[in-house]
């Protein structure tokens, strides 16, 4: 255990770390099969309405974020499906900055020195997720006017430099486990308009496959560094990952979402919110698949998320 390598020389160490697993290599050919079988063109597959019934919900309600906590129940049903429609705004712009931060780390190492095993996948993600922002940012636009910024917290890096690019895929696969829980849910809720089902639906069976690519990097890449870094440097890793995962999920109460809905006093509201026991309750709730999974593989030593 040493924790001495530069960033460099741990690339240079990738193609045994990676290449040299035959499961993964099987798993990569196995998922870059089905991104071919799936293939779909989106500018045909989406047919948009001129406009969505702004009197429905547009985010089940049970994944806004004021759900069960008391800034919620002080807001009537208008109040609640107005904040719908924004809350599903701020989603999907979320999922627009989250993309351009996935495709510009993997196009910065596709055919790298490391990457070999990996590259050929890496097409077919970089293809999908373009195609992602597309139709996001598409609804966004369209039926909202905007996008709304990325206003997300940045941590400061643990400072372990062969660690960087397992943080970097793992933070990559926690936003898209994070995003497949609310895509999941919405694919499949009749209360939502079918436009809104149907992109969440399709997205959902894409980033099936980029979450079993990503499970399998991160385990791969944290084993090794257990072998390198010590007891020390594994939990600064394991804070850093999970003061990532709540601020992930706090980027879905948006003060500028609470002033767009009409409610008063948005960062008050905002506050508030974050403030109540339910929220910590929402908090482990959508990031369950992703905190388990982490303890399973040891990346984790519990489930606990603590507040920032």
């Amino acid at each position: 255990m040493t924790g001495q390598l530069t960033g460099a020389d741990y690339i240079a160490s990738l193609p045994d770390i990676l290449g040299g697993d035959e499961r993964f290599t099987t798993i990569l050919d196995r998922l870059t099969s089905m991104s071919e079988r799936d293939y779909y063109d989106p500018y045909k597959l989406f047919q948009w309405p001129a406009s969505i019934d702004e009197d429905g919900y547009w985010m089940s309600p049970e994944l806004m974020t004021v759900h069960g906590t008391e800034a919620g129940a002080k807001l009537d049903d208008a109040q609640l499906r107005a904040l719908s429609k924004w809350e599903s705004v701020n989603f999907y712009s979320l999922n627009v900055h989250g993309i351009r931060e996935l495709l510009t780390e993997l196009v910065a190492r596709i055919h790298t020195r490391g990457f070999t095993v990996a590259s050929e996948y890496f097409h077919h993600i970089i293809g999908e997720e373009n195609d992602h922002m597309w139709f996001f940012a598409k609804f966004c636009l369209k039926y909202a006017g905007k996008i709304y910024p990325d206003r997300s917290m940045v941590f400061s890096s643990p400072g372990i430099p062969e660690a960087d690019t397992f943080l970097l895929f793992a933070r990559l696969l926690i936003f898209e486990e994070l995003v497949d829980v609310f895509n999941q849910r919405m694919g499949d809720d009749d209360r939502l308009d079918p436009t809104i089902r149907k992109i969440n639906k399709v997205h959902h069976q894409d980033e099936s496959r980029h979450i079993a690519f990503g499970r399998q990097i991160v385990a791969l890449l944290h084993r090794d560094l257990r072998r390198r870094l010590t007891a020390g440097q594994l939990e600064a890793l394991e804070t850093y990952l999970k003061r990532y995962m709540r601020n992930s999920v706090e980027s879905l109460c948006n003060p500028a979402v609470f002033r767009d809905a009409g409610v008063p006093e948005p960062y008050a509201v905002r506050r508030a919110v974050l403030a109540d026991p339910a929220f910590d309750g929402f908090v482990a709730r959508v990031l369950k698949r992703s905190t388990a999974h982490m303890t399973s593989e040891q990346i984790f030593s519990d489930e606990r998320i603590p507040a920032l």
